[in-house]
């Protein structure tokens, strides 16, 4: 569900990133670091912060779209390698990437035919994805500096990222304060609340973009990848990856992950959706017992032993498999990105909740405040 937007100018770059993160923090060591990272090219810095646990693992985030740009983890023999796509310098993630490990919003996900009516109002936002708007529109939450700031708790070293975002910026009413603190615990795991708060009745949809290979960054497909997604529902989509209104249980479809499947034993199947998004690209509508944080997904990579988990407030989980990679983008130590060569998991309210109105609202008023957690949680076995 990506594209990619070139944007030129002249830019000045910090060193090149590519083995930043690969070596681990020493034993006990949980900290914050800070260092350049370049600058956009209107003379703006843009600084990266290394967040370290007393484990070892490490997790990279610069200013430029709160992106995360590498993250570690341990194999089932101790050996760490960068599990998320990205790129090695400033300069590369300005050429254009598709929204690789960055903060999404004002609204994540796809807004049909770019518009959409609230308090008997209609918005018309910018098109960048045929007639829709994509992630917020061109120039998204993932295309803004945020303001950082350190600090730490019990849970481990934090990152927290504010924006605000102007009344009308990019066709969305009300300024919004929004608030985002990554925290990695003594868990391994990479915690990320969100927060925000409007002046004016509006929509809000925060994520994160992050492209996991558990194998490690360029380390081949991610067909092998074993998927468990708590949900017995989707939300099929038209040609334009817009939702339909339709919850469609997933019994007897190449979209059931109720069990541990392999990415690549049903991606190739002649199935309708599975030919809309070029293989998944798809909202799962969770399975919420509780309010609360409760385990939307999980991931193993045989090879590895690597294990992911996906704990969200949020209802909906956005399952996207690469499928607009094409070998194009050279990422991090030169690796190529070629096919299907990472997935994401998006927590977040359905795409194209503000016209739907069946669906859980996206809506956000003056006086209350938006809150939602996710945390991806890293092991192996």
């Amino acid at each position: 569900m990506r594209q990619i937007r070139r944007v030129t100018g002249v830019l000045m770059c910090a060193a090149a990133f590519a083995c930043l993160a690969q070596t681990p923090a020493k034993k006990g060591n949980s900290n914050v670091k800070k260092q350049a990272f370049g600058k956009l090219p209107d003379g703006t810095p843009i600084e990266l912060y290394t967040l370290s646990n007393a484990n070892g693992m490490q997790a990279g985030i610069m200013t430029y779209g709160g992106t995360v740009v590498s993250l570690t983890a341990p194999d089932r023999g101790g050996k760490w390698a960068d599990i998320v796509l990205g790129m090695d310098d400033l300069a590369g993630y300005l050429k254009g990437v598709p929204f690789f490990g960055a903060i999404i919003g004002r609204y994540g996900n796809r807004i049909g035919n770019a518009t959409f009516k609230l308090d008997g109002k209609v918005y018309n936002l910018p098109k960048n994805d045929g007639d829709n708007t994509l992630h917020g529109g061109p120039e998204g939450f993932d295309k803004r500096v945020w303001k950082a700031k350190t600090g730490g708790g019990a849970d481990g070293p934090s990152l927290e990222l504010t924006y605000t975002s102007k009344d009308g910026e990019m066709g969305f009413p009300g300024a919004l304060s929004a608030t985002v603190v990554y925290t990695l615990t003594a868990k391994n795991e990479l915690k990320i609340d969100y927060t925000a708060k409007t002046n004016k009745d509006t929509v809000v949809n925060l994520t994160n973009h992050s492209y996991f290979n558990l194998a490690g960054q360029g380390e081949g497909d991610n067909l092998q990848h074993q998927v468990t997604i708590n949900s017995d529902r989707f939300t099929p989509v038209d040609k334009g990856l817009i939702p339909t209104g339709e919850l469609r249980p997933v019994k007897g479809t190449p979209f059931d992950f109720t069990k541990a499947t392999a990415i690549g034993e049903r991606i190739g199947q002649n199935d309708e959706q599975l030919q809309f998004g070029k293989g998944y690209d798809h909202n799962w509508v969770l399975n919420k017992d509780a309010a609360g944080l409760t385990k939307a997904a999980e991931v193993y990579e045989p090879k590895t032993g690597r294990v992911m988990e996906v704990w969200t407030t949020e209802p909906g989980l956005q399952f996207y498999t690469g499928n607009f990679l094409d070998g194009t983008i050279h990422g991090k130590g030169g690796k190529v990105y070629g096919l299907r060569s990472a997935f994401c998991m998006e927590t977040q309210h359905y795409p194209d909740s503000p016209n739907k109105p069946g669906f859980p609202t996206t809506e956000l008023k003056p006086g209350s405040t938006y809150r939602t957690t996710t945390v991806y949680r890293f092991s192996a076995k």
